[in-house]
């Protein structure tokens, strides 16, 4: 196999100049440069990555955090979409993903010790709480953080979120345009900007359209779908019901359709539901789930590309982005008089 001084030896130049074609340094001239290339393709020459990155302080990896905070992970149908942009994007741009799951995080555990550890450029962070402590120490530092869902920024931080309000205010015009006056909602969990965001959206969209909001049609789904079947469950002990439920994700809305279809009631014919997130599953219940889709791998290039700016040019800014969502009408939700 060959070696860095190989590859100098043959073109007739020191190691460094070698190094420096390979770490992309305009200061060497083309003719050199093309003669390099040449030189590292013929010999199938790759680069030791973790020496490489001793010497240059850049190991071209980005970690990413999950937490079990809210059941997030590569086995969540939201963010497996997620990582897939982001692994989509940062393989173009040359960067490869090191994983930080929690299974053995310790009392004395933190996020800048593991990201120093493992020498990552960047990190992307799902599923964490914003009160979390660990992260003091992380914002502190120069290591980029980007955020999802969750509005923290900072001289080396920034986040992506879709537009949760927006996205909300859609779910409760569409049921309106139905003809439904009697909207429920199924929350996540309140301590998420996500959360918070889309009850906002359903809070505006009631008063915009002077329907009456009812606290006792709330309930908390927990954002899963175990969660919005108890949810619903303890809804449909209510004496008076709404006939239309917004559903601030698809698994608990899959969760509620199932509590109804046991009690012996049928969607869309005697509640509509709408769900939030567009998962793959939404397409394929019976009846198929009207849904407000997130372009989730979007918000994972979206991701990968703030993180990359950040790294690449760190004076550039780093402002937040916010995604569009739009309505996927399907089966779940029905026209009444």
């Amino acid at each position: 196999m060959a070696t860095i001084k190989d590859i100098a030896r043959q073109a007739n130049v020191s190691t460094t100049t070698v190094s420096r074609v390979l770490n992309n340094y305009p200061d060497v001239s083309d003719k050199t440069r093309k003669k390099i290339i040449r030189i590292i393709q013929e010999n199938n020459y790759r680069p030791n990555t973790v020496a490489r990155s001793l010497s240059t302080s850049k190991s071209n990896t980005i970690g990413i955090f999950f937490t079990d905070h809210f059941n997030t992970g590569l086995h969540h149908p939201f963010f497996r979409e997620v990582i897939y942009g982001m692994e989509k994007s940062l393989g173009e741009k040359g960067y490869d993903i090191v994983y930080f799951t929690n299974r053995h995080w310790g009392e004395n555990f933190s996020y800048l010790d593991k990201c120093q550890d493992r020498h990552v450029d960047g990190v992307a962070m799902m599923g964490v709480l914003r009160n979390d402590p660990n992260l003091n120490k992380l914002l502190a530092s120069k290591i980029p953080a980007v955020f999802v869902d969750i509005d923290i920024i900072g001289k080396n931080a920034s986040y992506v979120i879709s537009d949760n309000i927006s996205g909300a205010k859609k779910a409760i015009n569409y049921l309106y345009q139905l003809g439904h006056r009697k909207i429920g909602m199924l929350a996540g969990f309140s301590t998420t900007k996500t959360s918070q965001e889309r009850f906002l959206g359903y809070q505006q969209a009631l008063k915009e359209l002077n329907l009456i909001y009812n606290s006792e049609w709330i309930f908390d789904g927990n954002y899963s779908e175990e969660g919005g079947y108890q949810a619903m469950r303890e809804m449909l002990n209510l004496k008076e019901l709404p006939t239309g439920v917004f559903c601030q994700s698809d698994g608990m809305a899959i969760g509620a359709m199932r509590a109804i279809e046991e009690a012996g009631f049928k969607v869309p014919d005697d509640f509509s539901l709408i769900g939030f997130d567009d998962i793959e599953a939404s397409r394929y219940v019976r009846p198929a789930l009207t849904t407000v889709a997130q372009n989730k791998e979007k918000m994972g290039s979206s991701i990968a590309s703030l993180l990359i700016n950040m790294i690449e040019s760190p004076n550039a800014g780093n402002s937040p982005i916010i995604l569009p969502v739009n309505l996927i009408e399907r089966d779940s939700c029905k026209k009444i008089k």
